[in-house]
């Protein structure tokens, strides 16, 4: 399948900033299952991107505007196709071994409602644990703006796909079993092909190798997700994190706007 990303990020300021300085985590990579045809991103002010490559091995940008700012238009655009393959995902920078990710963080803490979803060491076990979330909490697309820990998302009575994830990461991780966040784009759950924000899902390391699950679908990660980032949690794989050098307020939106088609 290919697939065309349009990914609008815009930041409106009620006074002037100094400064803007961001991270961005908008890049992806090739891996054995998806290949990055072309990709760019846009600012729609003076501003210096630099190329790096995180902890993580995601591809990144440092993003600095001198001001005064009044706004900031970040856009993204690109096409990726991606082949189906039931194996693992190789092909992708390997920093760190699979044991770091079964480290616990804040915002991966399990509590008795997500021990209660189980899990294994096994491909099958992880895919019943992403059937289990999908079953037990309700999509909600609608965004989400600030970062919940597992714990308190499971709380709740309907989960973004962020939250989703990172409780499959916490569960699958109390089961004793590397997990990690990945964040990134999909048409999946999606009738309209549309999306108000980046999708995310997880991945599990189980039979010798990195598998990805994605508990909004209930299940496996389809033809339709394109890998961005991934990190021990969701804060470590935001597509944006930064600060500003101002007084004043800040508003956000985000618009996401994905195309598939048959691959030529």
């Amino acid at each position: 399948m290919r697939l065309s990303v349009h990914h609008e990020t815009r930041y409106r300021f009620s006074e002037p900033q100094a400064r803007i300085v961001q991270l961005l985590r908008l890049f992806p990579g090739d891996t054995t299952h998806q290949t990055v045809i072309h990709w760019r991103i846009d600012v729609d002010c003076d501003a210096r991107l630099r190329e790096s490559v995180d902890g993580y091995g995601n591809l990144t940008r440092m993003l600095y505007a001198e001001g005064p700012v009044e706004g900031l238009l970040l856009t993204v655009s690109g096409e990726v196709l991606l082949t189906e393959d039931d194996g693992a995902i190789e092909g992708t920078i390997e920093p760190f071994p699979a044991d770091l990710f079964r480290r616990e963080t804040p915002l991966t803490r399990a509590d008795a409602a997500i021990l209660a979803l189980g899990g294994g060491d096994s491909v099958a076990a992880m895919t019943d644990l992403a059937g289990a979330i999908h079953t037990r909490w309700p999509l909600d697309r609608r965004p989400a703006r600030a970062i919940r820990s597992a714990a308190e998302a499971a709380a709740d009575d309907r989960l973004s796909p962020r939250d989703m994830a990172q409780i499959f990461v916490a569960a699958a991780r109390a089961a004793d079993v590397p997990a990690r966040y990945v964040s990134g784009y999909s048409l999946s759950g999606d009738d309209e092909r549309r999306t108000p924000a980046p999708h995310a899902w997880a991945e599990a390391y189980v039979a010798g190798g990195w598998y990805a699950f994605d508990p909004a679908v209930g299940g496996r990660s389809g033809l339709d997700h394109i890998r961005v980032a991934v990190a021990l949690d969701a804060a470590g794989a935001a597509p944006i994190a930064g600060v500003r050098m101002g007084t004043g307020d800040e508003a956000l939106d985000v618009d996401v706007r994905i195309e598939g088609s048959e691959a030529a």
